[in-house]
This record gives structure tokens, sequence and C-alpha cells, in this order.
């Protein structure tokens, strides 16, 4: 697999590179020919920052950010994102006036959830939603549906990669998107081509990387 990764650099940023494989691919909702991996995004200080100079200009402009909830280990861009905001002209509820940068946890069930001490950083805030790739949209639906429930106000979604443009009526800025990746392409299982020719899954992958099979 690893043989065959190729390069898409960002349009708006030279710095910027996306790592993808072509294969057959699974993630937990959906069948992939291309594994996105954005590994290097969010662990190298250097892209981290590059990424933020993108992603910040994307964002809505929100009057109000209090919180950076990262989903998929993107804490690293997700605090130098709040950095920004910070040097930025943008309000904020906290009363130490400075912007909170968390995750949810998973539940055995795969539910999201925060624990009582992290409770009161969504509560009443205005949250910026950060995802490091997104194919069908159902991760950003579960996000916000698990932010909505502890009463936050979601002011933005921004991932480092997207192929969905909105989600339940929020739209998705990303850096990347699939006419970024010639060729790419997302199917539900059952109408999968690579199944029906019988070819079989290369690796799982999520957004902790690809496990092969």
């Amino acid at each position: 697999m690893e043989e065959r990764m190729v390069k898409f650099y960002s349009k708006e940023n030279n710095n910027l590179a996306l790592h993808a494989i072509p294969g057959h691919f699974a993630t937990s909702h959906s069948h992939i020919n291309y594994y996105i991996d954005v590994t290097s995004m969010k662990a190298r200080v250097k892209e981290a920052k590059e990424a933020v100079k993108v992603l910040y200009q994307k964002t809505g402009n929100p009057s109000y950010v209090d919180t950076v909830v990262c989903m998929d280990r993107t804490e690293m861009i997700g605090g130098f994102l709040a950095e920004r905001f910070e040097q930025g002209d943008f309000m904020s509820t906290n009363l130490h006036e400075t912007i909170y940068v968390i995750s949810p946890e998973m539940n055995s069930s795969g539910q999201m959830i925060f624990r009582d001490n992290t409770k009161n950083m969504i509560t009443g805030k205005h949250i910026v939603l950060l995802l490091d790739t997104t194919t069908t949209g159902e991760t950003i639906r579960r996000c916000l549906e698990c932010i909505r429930y502890y009463g936050g106000i979601i002011e933005d979604v921004v991932a480092i990669f997207s192929t969905v443009k909105e989600v339940d009526g929020h739209r998705v800025e990303s850096l990347f998107t699939e006419k970024d990746v010639p060729g790419y392409q997302a199917y539900e299982q059952h109408d999968c081509p690579y199944c029906a020719k019988g070819m079989k899954l290369e690796a799982m992958v999520n957004g902790y990387g690809y496990s092969k099979l």
C-alpha cells in the first residue's frame, strides 16, 4: 500500500500536501477508493500551523468562540486555531477570556460523551467543530447531535478533508475536497463496485489510521 502513496498539494498553500493511497478501503460508514492520510498535518507543528492559516480564513468569522471541539486527534491543529481566534477580533463568554480545546469521549456503545468536568466547556458555549476527514457527513451529524445535547451552540464546522458541503444546516469548510484528489469516490457498502467485482478490502481506515486486512 505505502508504495502507492501520492501527494496532492493545496491550491491555497504550497506548504500543505494531502497524502492519498489508491485502493479499496472501508470506513465505518462507506467504502472508498482512496485512503486519505492527514497524519502529518495532525502531528507536525509546522504543518499544523500552515493548515490553520487556511482554515482560519475559511471560518465564517463568528462573533463568539468559546470552545474548539476536536475529533480524531486534531487537538494540535485545534490549539493553533484557538490561538488564531484569540489573536483576531472575536468575543468569548468565557470569564477567563481564553478558548477551550477539548475532545469528546467515546463510550463502549460508540456514543460521544462529555464528562461532568468538561460539560461546562460545552453547555451554553459557542463551538467550532474540527474534524480530520469526512466522506458521508455521518460523523459530523453525530458530533452536532452530541454538542446540541449538552447545550452547545455550533458556530462553524471545519475539516482537513471533506466531500460534504453541508450537514443539518451547517456549512462544512475544508482544506481539501474530493476535487483535489482526481477520481476520488465513496460508496455505500451495498453499492461498492469493487465489492461487486469480488475485490477484497485492503484495510479498515478511520481517523487514527489504517489496519491492513
